[in-house]
């Protein structure tokens, strides 16, 4: 009988150290098979996923005995936490375990869409010569605004500070005598930060309150030709209203690394919008942070399950 069911991707020598310990089945391609999933509920202990696992009342309904869902990342929302919470079921986020790469990603995007040079692959390779037209910025001395100031916000933050940006955030939800406001501008209303950063990121969870969060109206209050990154969720941009405001030549560029829909479907609004860099949720994932996130998780699990370490 299986105590830890695995159904998305992990590191190895993660799974094999927790297989020393627990009856594990891992196979990730049942991400991609429901059904397949939810028969293989019983008697497992404690689920680990990624964020393409589905963990509602259904898949409850068919693991009775789960104590544990370990989560390869940290958002939540893919898991029913209120009815695991009514099933006496713990929620294990890996905290911190891809804080870097997140970090990394945006301001890698960031350079990229204000200098603009990056996107000239396909013109230049077609014997075009555009030097004037991407000229592009400097990013020394421009404006950072940080849409939620959790952990990757905080720690994003300190690296763009590094490199000569001023930072500023908004985050209703961090006390104002919060001491990490000591190292950013922290701004009141959302609509001053979009109105003063040269560009943006956002890092708040999708909740009935953020979704559509930067939609046709954000956008517009957003400086002419300032960038817009989202590595947070699919879901808190409106894509339409996005891709109208980059084919309308209003904001700079945007990175997006998740979308209301995953994977994309053909005949997305986006498709072939340019000034855009789009990735498949990948910016919390790279080697490195694989075998973070998964030794954290393995140890969430372990600690769930009274196994020792």
């Amino acid at each position: 009988m299986t105590d830890v069911l695995i159904s998305e991707f992990m590191d190895e020598a993660a799974v094999a150290a927790l297989a020393k310990d627990c009856e594990v089945t891992f196979d990730p391609t049942l991400v991609e098979e429901r059904e397949r999933l939810l028969g293989l509920g019983q008697g497992v202990k404690a689920l680990i996923v990624r964020n393409r696992t589905r963990v509602d009342r259904e898949l409850l309904d068919r693991f009775p005995d789960l104590t544990a869902v370990g989560r390869l990342g940290v958002g939540l929302d893919n898991i029913d936490l209120d009815s695991c919470r009514e099933r006496g079921i713990e929620v294990l986020p890996a905290t911190g375990g891809n804080t870097v790469s997140v970090a990394e990603y945006v301001l890698t995007g960031i350079f990229m869409l204000r200098r603009g040079a990056y996107l000239s692959t396909p013109r230049v390779l077609d014997g075009e010569w555009p030097r004037q037209a991407l000229m592009g910025h400097e990013t020394q001395g421009a404006v950072l605004g940080l849409v939620g100031f959790g952990g990757i916000a905080r720690d994003l933050a300190r690296r763009a500070q590094y490199l000569g940006l001023q930072v500023m955030a908004f985050d209703p939800f961090v006390a104002e005598d919060d001491a990490a406001w000591a190292t950013v501008g922290r701004v009141e209303q959302l609509e001053t930060l979009l109105e003063k950063a040269d560009a943006v990121s956002l890092h708040v969870p999708l909740t009935e309150g953020t979704r559509h969060l930067i939609d046709a109206a954000a956008l517009a209050r957003m400086k002419a030709g300032s960038v817009l990154i989202n590595t947070a969720r699919g879901g808190i941009v409106d894509e339409a209203a996005l891709a109208a405001s980059l084919s309308e030549g209003h904001l700079g560029g945007a990175m997006l690394d998740v979308f209301e829909n995953e994977p994309l479907a053909a005949g997305s609004v986006l498709a072939g919008v340019e000034g855009l860099i789009a990735t498949p949720h990948i910016a919390g994932v790279t080697h490195e942070s694989n075998t973070r996130i998964s030794w954290i998780t393995i140890d969430n699990v372990r600690r769930a399950l009274g196994v020792p370490a």
